[in-house]
């Protein structure tokens, strides 16, 4: 059977997508991916979204435009596109080695965490350290974290694990954070929350679990060592859209698109 319309991601861009195409009659089909509902699902309060003027949970939100899509005709599939084939119409694509086609492909896969890219940091990954203060803060309560990072996820993973930590100390590579100024005042109010700019991690040690963190100052090049049973990264997020290099012109990542339009290389 060839579908009509086919969206790859849950996040609020393919929610939207599934929202317009369905109520178009397209009968579109959406495959949640690895991470339903995109990072929205690890955000805490959000409020700078329209129409609700005392914020709303990232997983709440999330889950009302997917009853939305739903609402109005979107087949919705617990499944992650794993291999495309864009070279002629109908386009394939495939999950759970089941082949899908439609005439139309919609790509909303979002980002994923950017990590730091260090040995020690994939060997201790789920080990004392983690991506998400949603998910895993509360595995954390009364130990010594860090966070690293400088802009507006920072501070909230910050302030959310102080809910739960002993201390939490942030690292950032520079002296200037990129936060907003509301999210850095409210993270400076907080009496749990440490700082530490003009550092970035040179190595994290512990052997079954993570014990330190080995710091480097910027300005002075000097080492130094400090205590952490835990550590979030939040140092932002890069494009998933590795299954679609080659089929795609691509950009370091992101997905070339013509001037003013979503339309990619292949028309």
């Amino acid at each position: 059977m060839t579908h009509k319309v086919i969206i790859i991601g849950s996040g609020p861009a393919g929610l939207t997508a599934a929202i317009y195409t369905s109520r178009a009659n397209l009968a579109p089909v959406l495959f949640e991916g690895a991470l339903p509902g995109g990072p929205l699902m690890t955000t805490t309060t959000i409020e700078n979204y329209p129409g609700f003027p005392e914020g709303i949970d990232g997983p709440d939100l999330i889950m009302k435009m997917r009853k939305q899509a739903e609402n109005f005709g979107t087949k919705i599939l617990s499944k992650n596109i794993t291999k495309v084939d864009f070279s002629k119409r109908p386009f394939k694509v495939w999950a759970d080695d089941e082949k899908y086609e439609a005439d139309a492909i919609i790509i909303a896969t979002g980002t994923e965490a950017r990590n730091l890219g260090l040995d020690s940091e994939k060997r201790l990954s789920g080990k004392g350290i983690s991506y998400c203060a949603t998910c895993d803060g509360p595995l954390f309560k009364n130990k010594k974290i860090i966070v690293v990072g400088g802009g507006d996820a920072a501070m909230e993973e910050a302030l959310f694990l102080s809910k739960f930590a002993e201390s939490v100390t942030i690292i950032n590579r520079s002296e200037k954070f990129k936060a907003s100024d509301i999210m850095y005042e409210r993270a400076k109010k907080n009496s749990k929350i440490k700082w530490l700019p003009n550092a970035e991690v040179k190595e994290f040690i512990g052997e079954s679990r993570l014990e330190k963190v080995k710091l480097v100052n910027n300005k002075t090049n000097k080492e130094s060592e400090i205590e952490a049973e835990g550590a979030f990264i939040a140092i932002g997020r890069i494009p998933n859209t590795k299954m679609f290099e080659g089929k795609l012109k691509m950009d370091k990542g992101y997905i070339v698109t013509e001037p003013d339009s979503a339309k990619t290389s292949v028309p």
